[in-house]
């Protein structure tokens, strides 16, 4: 019988539709809900599990109580323990997650590690964000346990720069299933890392490297570390190549469309050359080249497309390739309903894609039956009147 620890972070990923670029802190858990986000991490949990029945006989799950776990299983027929845990009285970096009187906490993370490591568990699955991944480095350094306990992400946060998450509840799930067959996996040391939120809504990345945790990968499966950038004459290739994209997409744009700009320098490149005070890291709205609003929430932008002809100009994360699913859950599986295929737009530059080694564009929209309509080949815009085929795929090859 494979054990496997579950811990799921109630509350990860609950800014990322409503525009708050994370989920640390009280008042930004507060504001979230205020907005009317809705937590997603139970439902990627749920994924992971129900790509698992066919090995359902071979696990058994050791979980936290309620929301962080015990919830999920109970609608599952798998065999599962609780473990013996009541909240801890603290809110932590994540702030809590108040349900009956009871606030879990990112200490609570901290103190499941610890009680799996008493159970002897032979992996730890955890379901949340980059603060998620430090909670589970926290402590299993604090027991010594970092190079000797075997640890897998199910990514649920906003943006994720940790090397130990899968790329989609369905690639981790296809992992677990190779390691509960008795089939040769690698292990790596992979980064945890984690970024300055508030910095982040400024519009600054400032990721910190906090260690390494033991992963069971398939290099197909597992999240990419973002590349640190180039030097030199590359570069500057890079800058005219931006400039070369943005003057060939402003030359394609009609008007009376709507063009939703999402997330990134390369599209924050069409809103600069526009003159328009576009965001770095939100989802932005123009119309006849006018910026009509603003760093969006989920629910502003629904609202915005419906029944206006509408583009999605959208580009990868540099190194990981995912092109939608992290930094842009604005861009929800609805308002991506209304959106066509056809009129989702992917920029990138050449160098880009030449760090991604082959390996295909990645959507993980939350919505499996959305991801099989966006997976396939899509046009990817390289520079003036340039065009080149890529392919776009789940996660799993």
């Amino acid at each position: 019988m494979y054990r496997i620890g579950l811990i799921i972070n109630p509350i990860a990923g609950v800014g990322g539709s409503v525009g708050l670029k994370g989920s640390d802190g009280d008042a930004i858990v507060a504001e979230a809900k205020k907005r009317g986000a809705v937590p997603q991490s139970g439902v990627r949990a749920l994924r992971c599990l129900q790509m698992l029945e066919s090995e359902k006989n071979q696990l058994h799950f050791i979980v936290c109580p309620r929301a962080m776990g015990e919830e999920v299983l109970a609608n599952l027929d798998y065999g599962y323990s609780v473990l013996p845990m009541s909240p801890v009285q603290s809110t932590g970096s994540s702030g809590p997650l108040v349900e009956n009187n009871n606030e879990w906490s990112a200490l609570d993370t901290e103190k499941a590690v610890i009680l799996m490591l008493e159970e002897k568990v032979d992996l730890i699955v955890f379901v949340g964000g980059d603060g998620t991944a430090r909670n589970v480095f926290n402590a299993l350094s604090e027991k010594g346990e970092v190079q000797n306990q075997l640890v897998l992400g199910v990514p649920a946060g906003v943006k994720i720069h940790s090397g130990v998450y899968s790329v989609t509840p369905d690639a981790a799930a296809e992992i677990i299933g190779k390691l509960v067959r008795g089939e040769i996996v690698s292990l790596v040391e992979a980064e945890v890392r984690d970024i300055d939120e508030e910095a982040f809504r400024q519009g600054q990345v400032k990721a910190r490297f906090y260690g390494e945790l033991s992963v069971p990968a398939e290099s197909v499966c597992m999240q990419q570390v973002k590349n640190s950038g180039q030097q030199g004459s590359s570069r500057e290739q890079d800058e005219l190549a931006l400039q070369d994209i943005a003057a060939y997409i402003i030359e394609l744009m009609h008007k009376e469309t709507l063009y939703v700009i999402g997330p990134g320098s390369t599209t924050k490149s069409i809103t600069d050359s526009l003159g328009l005070d576009g965001t770095l890291l939100g989802v932005d709205v123009i119309l006849n080249e006018v910026l009509i609003a603003k760093d969006v929430m989920e629910s502003e932008l629904y609202e915005l497309i419906q029944g206006r002809s509408t583009a999605l100009i959208i580009t990868a994360i540099g190194g990981q390739g995912h092109i939608l699913g992290r930094g842009n859950q604005q861009l929800s599986p609805r308002v991506l309903r209304i959106i066509e295929k056809k009129h989702i737009w992917v920029a990138a530059t050449p160098s880009k894609l030449q760090a991604l080694d082959q390996r295909p564009f990645l959507v993980d929209s939350g919505d499996p039956d959305l991801d099989d309509c966006l997976s396939g080949f899509i046009p990817v815009i390289v520079g003036y009147e340039d065009k080149v085929i890529y392919r776009v795929g789940r996660g799993q090859g």
